[in-house]
């Protein structure tokens, strides 16, 4: 399962609030909505956070093998 919970953590170490992400770097609400529920984000936006907060990819996201909805065999 990918998850967005590092970004979280990085948002709080650099005092960047989720009001900021929207006003001031012009992160969509339904972006934040798909980052809050563990939602697919496109390459583009993956690269645009870590460029935006000076980070590197597991910042942002973090990958935990379980119990997937996909199988190898749906690839």
């Amino acid at each position: 399962m990918i998850t967005f919970e590092p970004l979280w953590a990085t948002l709080k170490e650099k005092n960047i609030s989720t009001y900021k992400l929207i006003h001031e770097y012009n992160l969509s609400r339904g972006m934040l909505d798909n980052l809050k529920h563990d939602r697919s984000i496109t390459l583009k936006t993956l690269n645009d956070l870590c460029e935006l907060l000076d980070c590197d990819i597991t910042d942002i996201i973090k990958y935990t093998k379980g119990n997937d909805l996909y199988k190898t065999a749906d690839l």
